[in-house]
């Protein structure tokens, strides 16, 4: 898909400032740092649309971008983050709980982890909360770059065996140099928007 319109439409704490207009909504989950605005920003082929940190943690609010005013990709707080906190990370939780009960146009809810590394427990925990509220998840495995193409069956495979995938749950092995995996992320967001 080419994109040629894409704006981030409000950056919301509560239900009252979230977007009306019923566009159909993309939850974008996964740890602090490890790459979530860099998949934005390749995908829609805008430098800084999402903003990108060194810091882990920077993302403290629900993000809302219109892409083409056909979806909403909805970037939530980054977990697993231990220099915040505890009752922060308690209220980031508790604004990402409201967000995933409460909203109808929310389709799917793509999971960010990092190619590199075995998933932790913190991304087990979140791809097995995002089942437990039904939604469908499509894996984005970042940084694919990083690893040689001969070792990436080997990575893949530990991706589904440690998140216990789904059937119906895909996984796009992504690299935002590269752009590999960047159509197939696309087809994947077609299918809920």
């Amino acid at each position: 898909m080419k994109v040629h319109k894409s704006e981030l439409v409000i950056s919301a704490v509560s239900p009252k400032q979230y977007p009306e207009g019923g566009l159909p909504e993309i939850a974008l989950a996964g740890r602090s740092n490890v790459g979530k605005s860099s998949f934005i920003n390749s995908l829609l082929a805008r430098k800084n649309l999402a903003r990108t940190s060194s810091k882990p943690g920077k993302t403290r609010t629900l993000n809302f971008y219109n892409i083409e005013d056909r979806f909403l990709f909805v970037d939530v707080p980054g977990y697993g983050y231990a220099k915040v906190s505890k009752s922060e990370r308690a209220a980031w939780g508790e604004m990402m709980e409201e967000y995933l009960k409460s909203r109808d146009v929310l389709k799917a809810a793509f999971m960010i982890i990092d190619f590199r590394h075995e998933p932790t427990k913190d991304d087990i925990a979140m791809y097995d909360y995002l089942k437990f509220h039904e939604l469908p998840v499509v894996i984005i495995a970042t940084k694919a770059d990083k690893i040689t193409k001969n070792k990436r069956p080997r990575h893949l495979k530990r991706v589904k065996e440690t998140l216990k995938l789904k059937p119906e749950d895909q996984t796009v092995v992504f690299s935002a140099e590269t752009a590999q995996g960047k159509d197939e992320a696309w087809r994947a967001i077609e299918q809920f928007i």
